[in-house]
C-alpha cells in the first residue's frame, strides 16, 4: 500500500501499473471499506490510495485482483457523481480452485446469488453479491 502518512508525497509517487485490457472503475459507498472487503473476499492487493477527505471519502483506490486492476472511489454528488445502485453487470473472476475462491468470498460476507454449479458451457460457475451491491461471478473450466 502507498505511504499515507505524507499526502503530498503520496500524490507525487509514481502510479502502479494498470493491469488488464478492461479496467472496472467502481463508485461505491465507502471505497475504503470496499477495498478492505475485496482484500478479504478476493485476495485483492491495494497498491495505491488517495487519502480520505474530511468527509471520509476517497477519490481513488487501485487494487490488483486476480491479476487485473480494479479501481474504486466514493460517490461525489457535488461533482456530478451521485449514488447509483450497481445493476445489470457482473465482474467475472476466471479462477483455478473455484471452491477456495467461493468459500473465501462467503466467509468475508458475500451473499450467494447463483450457487456454484456445472454449466452448459463446460465450466463450474456461480455468483455472489458483495455488501456494496456489486455482483461477482466465478468461472472455472471443467477440463
Amino acid at each position: 500500500m502507498a505511504n499515507q502518512s505524507n499526502p503530498s508525497k503520496l500524490l507525487s509517487t509514481s502510479m502502479p501499473a494498470v493491469r488488464g485490457g478492461v479496467v472496472p472503475y467502481l463508485q461505491v459507498r465507502s471505497a475504503t471499506e470496499a477495498s478492505n472487503f475485496y482484500q478479504r473476499a478476493f485476495g485483492a492487493v491495494e497498491v495505491f490510495r488517495i487519502p480520505v477527505d474530511d468527509q471520509g471519502r476517497t477519490m481513488h483506490i487501485h487494487l490488483y485482483v486476480n491479476g487485473s486492476s480494479l479501481m474504486l472511489s466514493d460517490f461525489y454528488p457535488e461533482h456530478g457523481h451521485p449514488y447509483e445502485k450497481p445493476q445489470a453487470f457482473a465482474l467475472t473472476l476466471q479462477v483455478e480452485n473455484i471452491d477456495a475462491w467461493w468459500e473465501r468470498a462467503l466467509a468475508a460476507g458475500a451473499q450467494v446469488v447463483l450457487p456454484l454449479q456445472e454449466m452448459f458451457w463446460g465450466a463450474r460457475y456461480g455468483q455472489v453479491r458483495d455488501p456494496f451491491g456489486v455482483t461477482w461471478a466465478f468461472n472455472q473450466p471443467l477440463s
